[in-house]
């Protein structure tokens, strides 16, 4: 799968939240959101194996209890089933890769 960069595509996932799923294939999805700043976002866990990337902005982020203070750059990964939550600083933009593929991210 290949596909070229689009401004369109982009789907609300929670308040002040967009994402956009960029390319997947049978074992991984990549997803862009983009978030609008300040606010936080729910504590929650997923069976799914995440990993990101702060493209633009900035997060705290807490995994399984340990807090993060997120800038550009920086990267991180979240097992299956850890609980998590964001809080966003200001906009910011992130690109993040699950394990396996969220079904419900597909595009229709």
């Amino acid at each position: 799968m290949f596909e070229k960069y689009s401004t369109m595509g982009y789907v609300h996932a929670a308040a002040g939240v967009e994402r956009k799923t960029l390319v997947y294939g049978t074992r991984t999805l990549m997803t862009e959101f983009r978030m609008q700043g300040p606010r936080t976002l729910s504590a929650h866990a997923h069976p799914h194996e995440q990993i990101g990337y702060l493209m633009t902005g900035r997060l705290y982020m807490s995994i399984g209890g340990e807090v993060y203070d997120v800038q550009p750059g920086d990267s991180w990964c979240i097992p299956g089933d850890v609980e998590h939550q964001v809080e966003v600083v200001e906009d910011s933009v992130v690109i993040e890769v699950f394990s396996p593929v969220r079904e419900e991210y597909l595009p229709e």
